[in-house]
Formats: structure tokens, sequence, C-alpha cells
């Protein structure tokens, strides 16, 4: 039977087993378990949910944006989103790489129970900030920080919350959890 691992992926930590090159964090300073590789990616500097198994046909549906699994990302932007930017995230953005895919976005909260980062994100007291969920079904390079950049609001954290049917649920960064696989 298939494992599915849910892991928090912590800032600063990279979605691979070694790093001989530059000795960062890495999934082999939190996860003890051997044959399990990760089913996408995440940045270095996002954290949340990171999703890894021993099955490479699972891998491969969780990964390929054509399977169309949503990812929910909450991003804490700089400045406050006008409607006029959150409906551009929802029709979708052109960027370098063309036309991304329209996206649910809605400005949301802080997120209750969230841990703190560390490091801090960097604080300007003239300039606030909010927070905007965003549903994507596609996954490019550094896609939401592109995006919500694209519309006048940088990311300055970036947490992934979903991934189709799994969350993070309870997990604190670096803590990992197994699930039962989809059928």
């Amino acid at each position: 039977m298939s494992r599915l691992i849910l892991f928090n992926k912590p800032y600063d930590v990279l979605s691979q087993f070694t790093d001989r090159a530059h000795d960062r964090a890495t999934l082999a300073d939190y996860i003890p378990l051997k044959n399990v590789y990760p089913a996408g990616r995440l940045d270095r500097d996002s954290e949340g949910l990171l999703l890894l198994t021993d099955d490479g046909r699972l891998q491969a549906r969780i990964a390929d944006p054509r399977h169309k699994l949503p990812k929910v990302y909450w991003a804490q932007v700089e400045g406050v989103p006008d409607q006029a930017a959150l409906e551009r995230l929802r029709r979708g953005v052109l960027l370098k790489d063309g036309p991304t895919r329209p996206a649910k976005a809605r400005v949301i909260e802080e997120p209750p129970g969230l841990w703190p980062r560390d490091p801090p994100i960097r604080y300007r007291a003239a300039i606030p900030t909010s927070w905007i969920e965003l549903t994507l079904r596609e996954g490019r390079n550094r896609q939401v920080r592109r995006m919500t950049a694209a519309v006048g609001f940088p990311t300055l954290r970036l947490i992934r919350w979903a991934i189709g049917p799994w969350t993070l649920g309870d997990l604190k960064p670096g803590e990992w959890r197994e699930a039962e696989p989809p059928r």
C-alpha cells in the first residue's frame, strides 16, 4: 500500500532530501523515512503543506497540473488589495511566461493559530499588510509571489494551506504525519 506523508515545511527548508553544495536545511532534517519523495515543490522561502509519497503514480497525480488538484495558499501581502486587484487575480494575470489560469482570490483575516515566522517578515510602520487566500490549479515557479506582485501587492509571507483534500490541520512547522492515500 502507498504511503502519503503530510509535512508542514518550515521557512528556509529545501523541498529535497540533500543539499551537498551548500549544507542548507532539507527534508532529511525533519523526516526520518526512507523512499518517500515530494509530490511537487515549495520554495525555500515559503512555508506549509508539502506532500510526500513512495508511489510514483500518486506523486505524478498530485504534482501534475493536468489533474487540476486545487492548491490553497495564504499570502501576507504589502498593502491592502482592492476589488480591482482581486478581480485581476480571479481572471488570471499575465506573467513573463504567459497568462495564469483564473484563480480564486479573496482577502482574509490573519489565519487563526498561525505560528510566528523565524525570522519575522520585514515590518514597515507606514505600510500596512493584509492576507489573501488564493486557490490555484497550476503550479509555476514562484507563481503566487509573481501574481501578487503583478497586481501591485508583493508577497511578504507565503503559506500553502491545502492540496486537494489534504490540509495542514494542526501540524506545526517541522511536524509530519501519515495520511490515507486516495484510492
